[in-house]
């Protein structure tokens, strides 16, 4: 990292100028950038982010995305995060996580603000995120950049499929990708798992919330492979300084190979600390990823399903279905179709409606009405469930 610090073209106090000032260049910036600026004049960054808080670290993503002016200046942001989990802006964190595991440990969920699947995320996993105008988003550049690199340092080959991950063995997953597309600026953000605790990695992101209904982004599992499994000479620090040489030698429009030339007619590298002072406003932004309603309230609307057997009974006429309507995060309907013996637990239903929804919600029902979970059931017959 030290040798990566003293190549710096841009100095500290430079940088936090150059930030400072940028925000009111994008407003005026044209749309028509592409067209009416030469590809010689367009000057790359490679900034790194000294926070490994997750919500810092895509509030500073948001920053960039919503403040900076990149008709002139692309830049690709690199950065590490503590343990989490990271869902798609359309997904459902309680179907893509393992949240009775977590919960206890020090992993956080966030929620980013692109669409495309969950990831897992520790020090042994480097993220990247390319900006550019919306007009120069190019997401097989980037992931080109990425596979040069790794084959120009140790001389890995590497494939980029069909749904644009990159895979290297043939089968095996290195990387996921994700993008924001706005007006006027995009950005393409992407993992490499390079030393990631993959038993940590199984645990975080396994299925164990069975029987919801949803229409939110479901992710595709595939078989993963660190690196250092594939080449043991591979670091974080060493994969962080040949992606970012290689994105800084490479043409920013035809990623043709502009050698140490190129290199030295950009801005380097440059440490960024993602504080208030630094980026004015991003407090708030944090702020915003961590709120409850955000990270869960988010999750599009879903039903949770529950067959259950009644107490002391084998008859099948004794299952009961239980069902929860979540919207927002907040249980608005708790049905079940109840024999009419068992009208006594209709109170203890109801009381739940409005509360945040939980796995514990879900149990502390179950556990109520003295029954036990005979099976999940997702479909829903909505003639047969009585509103309480």
């Amino acid at each position: 990292m030290s040798v990566i610090i003293r190549t710096s073209i841009l100095g500290t106090k430079a940088l936090r100028k150059f930030v400072e000032c940028s925000p009111a260049l994008r407003h005026t910036s044209n749309n028509s950038a592409k067209i009416d600026i030469h590809e010689d004049d367009i000057k790359k960054s490679v900034f790194i982010s000294q926070s490994t808080n997750i919500y810092t670290n895509l509030a500073l993503e948001d920053w960039f995305y919503r403040n900076f002016d990149f008709s002139k200046h692309h830049i690709l942001l690199l950065w590490k995060s503590d343990p989490c989990v990271v869902i798609g802006r359309h997904q459902n964190p309680w179907t893509e996580c393992n949240i009775p595991a977590i919960e206890p440990s020090q992993v956080v969920v966030a929620r980013r603000n692109s669409g495309g699947g969950t990831v897992y995320h520790d020090f042994g996993n480097l993220n990247l995120s390319f900006f550019t105008p919306r007009q120069r988003y190019n997401r097989r550049y980037n992931l080109d950049i990425i596979t040069r690199a790794l084959f120009r340092e140790w001389g890995l080959k590497s494939t980029i499929n069909k749904k644009q991950d990159i895979i290297v063995q043939d089968e095996f997953k290195i990387s996921g990708t994700a993008a924001k597309l706005g007006y006027p600026n995009a950005y393409h953000h992407c993992t490499l798992l390079v030393d990631v605790n993959t038993h940590a990695l199984s645990l975080a992101l396994k299925k164990t919330e069975n029987g919801i209904t949803t229409n939110a982004t479901e992710s595709i599992r595939s078989p993963i492979k660190n690196l250092n499994e594939v080449n043991s000479h591979i670091t974080i620090d060493q994969l962080l300084a040949a992606v970012g040489w290689e994105y800084l030698r490479s043409k920013p429009l035809t990623a043709h190979d502009g050698g140490h030339k190129l290199i030295e007619q950009q801005r380097g590298f440059q440490m960024v600390n993602p504080t208030e002072d630094w980026f004015p406003g991003i407090t708030k932004l944090i702020e915003q990823f961590q709120y409850w309603d955000w990270i869960y309230g988010k999750s599009p609307k879903f039903t949770v399903t529950r067959m259950l057997e009644a107490p002391n009974t084998k008859d099948a006429n004794r299952l009961l279905k239980l069902v929860i309507d979540v919207e927002k995060g907040i249980v608005q309907d708790v049905k079940m179709t109840l024999p009419s013996d068992l009208n006594q637990y209709a109170s203890v239903i109801t009381n739940l409606s409005g509360k945040p929804y939980s796995h514990k919600l879900t149990n502390s029902i179950v556990q109520a009405t003295g029954c036990k979970v005979v099976e999940f059931d997702v479909s829903v017959d909505k003639s047969n469930v009585a509103a309480l």
